[in-house]
């Protein structure tokens, strides 16, 4: 199954605290501070494998969580780092922010790689601590929280042409003679579910061919699967749409190839930005004068048109070495998402909110949490410094306009106080 969209969740590892220890040995007086530094956690890691094809290792498993770093310890010995989680996806996958759809990340190449959530920094150990006038700092720092959030993993095949149009206008049989591609070909609509990749080699010149399931009128506005394999022609150097020229259905090739036209121009302007041209296939069963008419209607509004059939391979030979000449000429595209999707975010210093739990007012976030571990309450030092940051960070002034008042109980990072000013 081609699967081309998931949205998954990660998160990257926390960073190991820092450690309160003293230096005790028999015959070392006046043992000072040894307090390791605490490890870094892990990042998430998102990389281009040229041995995939499809988003299919997702489809099941949605999270994905790196290793936190480990604590420090004792004799100034730091704790390891987490792991890096490296997820592997298809060359051509787009990396987006799930919700606001801000690129992340565009893997166009195998090994191509992006960290998209880092670990969080390990804490410092006591050790850090010690100077001239604190020469037994009882406290140490917690390690940085690591982010966590969704992104959407989108799959824009890496083609230089798109073959479009209508079912069953002969894309596949046209696929699978240029190329060693053997997509599933039956007569009637719709056979080709998913599209499919196919390298064509002439002359010593190679390029890569997709045959894009047939479209239907309102494709650009998501009818039927629109969405999903319109995104597939994006990357294309060059568009050529197949056009039944039989008219054995009883449909008229002209107002096909204008419905066609009118879906690539509503998608992004997908006709305006990339050259297209033009097939006119199964002439072999079509009459060889309403070919020649249509040729020269298309033809008139400035398209490039190639009559051939695919089933007999008439004209096949002529169109693919002008194909390959012209894609060895042409650049490839640059995706709009990186224009259109413009999102500022400011980092937040300290990152807290406040909820009402039990009946009380609770402060949580990450800023808390790391505050809460860092803190030694049996040592008046550090103590003051807890003090400090919670006027510094803004959340006494939160409580405050929260309604709370001097002897009310307070949750920080789920334990419990009584306010003071």
């Amino acid at each position: 199954m081609f699967y081309d969209h998931v949205t998954i969740e990660i998160r990257s590892g926390n960073g190991g605290n820092g450690a309160v220890s003293f230096r005790r040995e028999k015959y070392v007086p006046n043992g000072g501070p040894d307090g390791g530094n605490g490890g870094k956690g892990g990042d998430i890691i998102i990389k281009a494998d040229r041995n995939l094809n499809t988003l299919q290792d997702y489809r099941f498993k949605h999270h994905f969580f790196a290793r936190d770093g480990e604590s420090g310890r004792g004799s100034r010995m730091a704790g390891a780092s987490g792991p890096d989680l490296v997820l592997k996806v298809p060359p051509g996958t787009l990396v987006l922010h799930a919700g606001t759809r801000e690129m992340i990340a565009d893997l166009r190449q195998d090994g191509d790689q992006v960290i998209a959530a880092r670990g969080g920094t390990g804490g410092r150990g006591n050790m850090n601590f010690a100077n001239s006038v604190r020469q037994a700092p009882r406290f140490a720092t917690a390690g940085r929280t690591g982010e966590e959030f969704k992104v959407d993993l989108e799959l824009r095949l890496l083609a230089d042409a798109a073959l479009v149009g209508f079912p069953n206008a002969g894309k596949s049989t046209l696929l699978s003679v240029v190329s060693a591609a053997r997509p599933k070909i039956a007569a009637y609509p719709f056979t080709t579910l998913q599209p499919v990749l196919g390298l064509v080699d002439i002359g010593g010149s190679r390029f890569v061919l997709v045959d894009v399931p047939g479209l239907i009128e309102g494709a650009s506005e998501g009818a039927g699967m629109g969405h999903d394999f319109l995104r597939h022609v994006e990357r294309a150097r060059i568009l050529i749409q197949v056009v039944d020229a039989s008219s054995f259905d009883g449909t008229d090739p002209m107002t096909r190839f204008e419905a066609i036209n009118r879906e690539l121009a509503s998608y992004k302007n997908l006709l305006g930005k990339r050259p297209m041209w033009v097939v006119l296939n199964k002439i072999d069963i079509a009459v060889r004068e309403e070919v020649e008419i249509l040729k020269a209607k298309i033809e008139g509004q400035g398209y490039r048109v190639f009559p051939l059939s695919a089933a007999t391979t008439e004209g096949v030979a002529d169109f693919i070495q002008a194909l390959a000449a012209e894609v060895a000429n042409l650049p490839v595209p640059e995706l709009e998402e990186i224009e259109q999707m413009k999102v500022y975010r400011f980092e937040k210093k300290y990152d807290f909110q406040l909820v009402r739990e039990k009946g009380l007012i609770s402060v949580q976030g990450p800023f808390i949490r790391e505050l809460m571990l860092s803190t030694n309450f049996s040592d008046t030092e550090s103590f003051r410094h807890f003090q400090k940051r919670i006027i510094e960070s803004g959340i006494q002034d939160a409580l405050l306009d929260a309604g709370v008042e001097e002897g009310d109980q307070v949750l920080l990072d789920g334990s419990s106080f009584e306010f003071s000013l």
